[in-house]
């Protein structure tokens, strides 16, 4: 998902290079959205791993 983020992320500093308005913010939209998750479900593994080596 990071991937995504990142390849949505390129397309709008592209796009936005040659005057794309709406395509940049649409595609950087899609790019905030995307890290945004990824962040959280890193944040969640990491509980979620701490969790499980603190019971064993």
């Amino acid at each position: 998902m990071l991937y995504w983020a990142l390849l949505f992320f390129i397309v709008a500093i592209v796009a936005a290079v040659f005057g794309f308005g709406g395509i940049a913010a649409g595609a950087s939209t899609i790019a905030q959205v995307l890290f945004f998750i990824f962040l959280v479900l890193f944040i969640v593994s990491l509980i979620a791993g701490g969790m499980r080596r603190s019971n064993v």
